[in-house]
C-alpha cells in the first residue's frame, strides 16, 4: 500500500507534483492546518504530514496521530512542531534549514545597508513632499566592522556578502574550530570582545537556553557607542526593551529586526524609534525560498517513507539514500544485536556501551547507536524505533556511551554491545560479512559464526558428549526443523552455547521439554526484526 501524506499548509503544486510522481498518495488541504479539531479528526490517516508554519504539531494532534512516521516542516523554524512529544511517539521530525539561507543572508545584508543610510525615513520623507538631504546623514559599510553572532549556514553567508563589502568581520560562535575560522577569514573572539569592537551585530543563532536573551541590558552596556544592531534570526535573543532605551539615549545608533519576542508583533518596543527600520518575518519570504523550501520538504519526506533515507531530521541523525544502501545491513547488525541483548536481559539496565571496530568506526554512529538502543528496548516496548528509543533511555536513567578503535581483528569490521545491570554485563559481538547478511560472532564472550532469522533458540550448557543429539533428538520429537546450527564453547569440558535458526518459533511444549531433560541451563527463544 502506498504511504499517505497529508498537507495542512500552502505549499506549492510543484511539491504536491513530486508526492505523486514518486507514489505517494496525497491529500493537499492548505486551510486545514487553522483548524486544529478538523486535523486532530483525521491525522490517524496518514505517514506523512508536510506543513509550514500555520499547523502546530501540538502533543495532543501528535497522540491522535496513530500512524505518522514522520512532520516535515518547509523551513528552519520548528517552533510549531512539539519536539519531545513527537520523539517518543516514534515520529521523525525534519526541516529544511538551507532552503531559504541565502534569502535570510540576504535580507540581514540589506537591513543593515537600510538602517545604515536611513533608508526607510528618508524614503517616508520623501514621498512627504519634503527634500530633507542634510537631515539623513548615513555611515559606510566599507572598514567598518561586523560582529556575527553565529557562523553557521546563515551566518557564513553573510559573512561572505559582508567581505565583499570590504568590511572586517569578527565572529563569536563556541562551535567555530580555529580552521573553519581561517576558512571563512574571520576573527574568532569571544562575546565581550564582539560587544566592545563591532559598529554592526547581526545575529545567526537559534532561540535555545544558551541563545535566549544574549544581548542582555547587561551586555547592552558593553557595546561599542554609535552600533547598529540587525536581528533575523530568532525573537527572543535581544531584550528590545532595554535595546530601545539605549537608541532613545544614543548610546546605540540603529536597530533593524525581522524578529521579535512575541509574533505576530503589534505592540513591540523598538516601534516608532528614529532609526529602526522594522519587518514582519521576512526573512525567508522570496518566491525563491518559497519554492526550495517546499520541494527541498517534499523529497525528504518520500525519501523517507520510501527508502528509508533520514535527511535534515531534528529527533534523529541523518541518514543519505547512499548511506542507507551501505549501512543497511549495519543498521540490521545493531538492531540484531540490541534484540538478542535485551531478550537476554530480564533486570533493569543501568549502562549500554558501544564498541564500534574498523568499518563499522566509519559509519554514522549516532545512526547505529540508535538502532542498537531500540533493539535493546524492543522487548518492553515494541513500538519503539530509532527516534523514540534515546529518548526512553535518557527518560529511564540508562547512560549511553560509545567508544571507536581501528581494525583490531580477522573482521573488517564489527561491533560489541555490551549492557550492566545491578548484578551483571553480558555482551554479544556481530559483523556483516560480504553477502550483505549480519552474523553473530561472539556471545559472552565465547566466539561463534550465527547466522541470524527472525526465529532461533539459545541454549547454553556444559561441555559434555551427547548434548548436540539430545537438543536435535527433543526439537524434532516437537516438529522443530533447524535452518542453521552454530555452536561454541568457552574451553573444552567448560561452559558451551548453541544458537539455532529455526524456521517457526519454537513451541512452548519443546522448550519445557529442553528444561526437563536436565541438559540445559539455559532455554531461551529469541525472535528478532527489522527496527
Amino acid at each position: 500500500m502506498a504511504p499517505k501524506v497529508l498537507i495542512s499548509d500552502a505549499l506549492s503544486d510543484a511539491a504536491v507534483q513530486i508526492f505523486k510522481d514518486r507514489g505517494i498518495e496525497v491529500d493537499f488541504q492548505p486551510k486545514l492546518g487553522k483548524d486544529k479539531d478538523a486535523l486532530a479528526a483525521i491525522i490517524g490517516n496518514y505517514d506523512g504530514l508536510a506543513i509550514r508554519s500555520a499547523t502546530k504539531a501540538t502533543e495532543k494532534l501528535i497522540q491522535a496521530a496513530t500512524n505518522l512516521k514522520v512532520i516535515g516542516r518547509a523551513g528552519i523554524g520548528v517552533d510549531n512542531v512539539d519536539i519531545p512529544a513527537a520523539s517518543k511517539k516514534g515520529i521523525i521530525v525534519m526541516n529544511t534549514p538551507f532552503g531559504n539561507s541565502i534569502t535570510t543572508a540576504e535580507h540581514a545584508i540589506s537591513l543593515m545597508m537600510a538602517v545604515a543610510r536611513q533608508i526607510p525615513e528618508a524614503n517616508a520623507s520623501t514621498h512627504a513632499g519634503k527634500w530633507e538631504k542634510s537631515r539623513f546623514m548615513g555611515v559606510e559599510l566599507t572598514a567598518k566592522t561586523l560582529g556575527v553572532i553565529g557562523a553557521g549556514n546563515i551566518g557564513s553567508i553573510v559573512i561572505d556578502r559582508a567581505k565583499g563589502l570590504r568590511m572586517k568581520v569578527v565572529a563569536y560562535d563556541p562551535f567555530l574550530s580555529e580552521d573553519r575560522a581561517v576558512e571563512l577569514g574571520v576573527e574568532k573572539v569571544e562575546l565581550d570582545e564582539l560587544l566592545g569592537r563591532a559598529d554592526f551585530i547581526t545575529f545567526h543563532v537559534p532561540l535555545t537556553d544558551q541563545t535566549r536573551n544574549i544581548l542582555s541590558r547587561e551586555a547592552i552596556a558593553k557595546l561599542k557607542p554609535g552600533v547598529r544592531i540587525i536581528n533575523c534570526a530568532r525573537g527572543g535573543l535581544v531584550d528590545e526593551e532595554a535595546l530601545a532605551e539605549a537608541i532613545k539615549d544614543g548610546r546605540v545608533a540603529g536597530a533593524a529586526f525581522d524578529v521579535f519576542a512575541e509574533e505576530p508583533a503589534t505592540n513591540s518596543p523598538l516601534f516608532n524609534l528614529p532609526n529602526v527600520v522594522v519587518t514582519p518575518h521576512l526573512g525567508a519570504a522570496t518566491t525563491e525560498a518559497q519554492e526550495n523550501v517546499a520541494l527541498q520538504v517534499a523529497e525528504q519526506m518520500s525519501d523517507f517513507l520510501l527508502t528509508g533515507a533520514v535527511t535534515n531530521a531534528i529527533n534523529m541523525p541523518s541518514i543519505t539514500a547512499d548511506e542507507s544502501k551501505i549501512m543497511g545491513p549495519w543498521i540490521t547488525l545493531s538492531g540484531h544485536l540490541g534484540n538478542f541483548i535485551g531478550q537476554m536481559t530480564d533486570e533493569p539496565i543501568k549502562a549500554i556501551n558501544i564498541l564500534f571496530d574498523g568499518e563499522a568506526a566509519e559509519m554514522n554512529l549516532k545512526a547505529l547507536t540508535a538502532s542498537t538502543i531500540a533493539g535493546i528496548m524492543r522487548r518492553r516496548n515494541p513500538d519503539v524505533n530509532m527516534v523514540s528509543a534515546p529518548v526512553i533511555a535518557k527518560d529511564n536513567g540508562v547512560q549511553v556511551s560509545t567508544t571507536k578503535q581501528d581494525q583490531s581483528g580477522a573482521f573488517e569490521g564489527y561491533i560489541k554491545v555490551t549492557v550492566v545491570t545491578d548484578t551483571r554485563e553480558r555482551s554479544v559481538a556481530g559483523t556483516v560479512f560480504s553477502d550483505g547478511k549480519p552474523r553473530f560472532i561472539q556471545i559472552k564472550g565465547i566466539n561463534v559464526d550465527a547466522e541470524v532469522g527472525e526465529n532461533m533458540l539459545y541454549t547454553t550448557n556444559k561441555d559434555i558428549p551427547g548434548i548436540i543429539g539430545k537438543l536435535g533428538s527433543i526439537l524434532g520429537d516437537h516438529g522443530v526443523n533447524i535452518a542453521n546450527f552454530t555452536l561454541g564453547r568457552s574451553a573444552a569440558k567448560g561452559e558451551a552455547i548453541a544458537l539455532l535458526y529455526i524456521d517457526e518459533p519454537v513451541p512452548a511444549d519443546a522448550v519445557k521439554a529442553l528444561e526437563a531433560s536436565g541438559n540445559f541451563q539455559q532455554v531461551k527463544p529469541l525472535t528478532f526484526v527489522a527496527i
